[in-house]
């Protein structure tokens, strides 16, 4: 029997006729189906039982999914790093190997908070809008150095994020619920808080969690509420970290100054959402990981855990 592969990876899909050779070469044949960001319960569900493996975005394999799938399901390798989505544990369970590429966007999604920063305390994009329109006003903005920066999530991003800040002078905070190298922390000198101390002090607060129980979330309209009126709020972690009613509210009332977000709690991001109408609101399509060199190993190691999963040769990838 032929074996079968799901590709329904949006960031990949592009790209696949460059790894048709590696396919090829292994017998696997793709389905595509069309998919807009991520397939959910019910897609998924149209396939089930039809492959042997899938190259996966953010796909909700819940254990619904996975019963659905078996017996003939044996891998799900997903693009990138954030498994949330995917059931792991019952998955393994039922012997479907589950893969991913840690640390995989590190770089480029801390350069992404950095570029939300900037662009918040210097006021660039309200300067731009006020120029094309055809005024002359002096935005007042903020020195890096006169500020507070508070990283919710002290892992990998999260620690590229405060060693990037650092040389900007910027006071640092974080905040995890596991204990932090203490190397890490006299390197770059950041003070461990509790939530509610870095909520109150940061001028920018930037999430950097993974998306779990304790952090689902976490931004609620009571943590909302602990920070400054004059505090920015950046999440490209994952989009239910942050109770989206909560903060749009917020924002309309003037309790924090305004949010860089790369990631939604619904994705795409609905037409009618009111964030969409806001001057203090940066906006970007969960595409903080962009990187012409990151997405060519994640497309890679991808495929490798495919095969492995599948019990297939993998060495010597890149000579196809």
């Amino acid at each position: 029997m032929t074996i079968k592969i799901l590709m329904t990876a949006p960031y990949m899909i592009p790209f696949v006729d460059r790894f048709k050779p590696v396919f090829d070469r292994y017998g696997l044949e793709l389905i595509i189906p069309d998919v807009n960001e991520r397939m959910e319960e019910e897609d998924l569900l149209a396939y089930a039982g039809k492959f042997d493996g899938t190259i996966c975005g953010d796909d909700r394999y819940t254990q619904r999914v996975i019963d659905a799938c078996l017996p003939r399901l044996k891998v799900i390798s997903k693009w990138g790093t954030g498994i949330d989505s995917i059931d792991k544990k019952y998955a393994n369970q039922q012997g479907v190997m589950v893969g991913n590429t840690p640390r995989a966007f590190t770089h480029p999604v801390a350069d992404s908070v950095m570029g939300y920063m900037l662009s918040f305390l210097r006021n660039i994009p309200a300067m731009d809008k006020t120029m094309k329109a055809g005024e002359w006003n002096k935005i007042s903005g903020k020195a890096l150095n006169e500020t507070v920066l508070g990283v919710v999530g002290v892992g990998d991003i999260g620690k590229a994020v405060l060693r990037r800040a650092k040389p900007f002078g910027m006071k640092l905070l974080g905040n995890d619920i596991i204990e932090i190298d203490p190397n890490f922390i006299a390197e770059t000198g950041v003070e461990m808080v509790g939530l509610d101390e870095l909520l109150g002090k940061a001028d920018v607060v930037s999430l950097n969690c993974d998306l779990n129980p304790t952090s689902k979330h976490i931004m609620n309209a009571e943590n909302i509420a602990k920070m400054k009126a004059s505090a920015v709020l950046i999440n490209t972690a994952r989009g239910p970290i942050v109770d989206e009613t909560a903060l749009i509210h917020a924002l309309q009332n003037g309790q924090i100054a305004g949010v860089g977000m790369d990631v939604f709690e619904h994705e795409p991001l609905p037409e009618n959402s009111p964030l969409k109408q806001m001057d203090n609101v940066l906006l970007a399509p969960h595409n903080s990981n962009s990187s012409p060199a990151a997405w060519e190993n994640v497309h890679w190691n991808t495929i490798r855990n495919l095969l492995i999963g599948l019990g297939i040769a993998h060495e010597g990838l890149r000579d196809e």
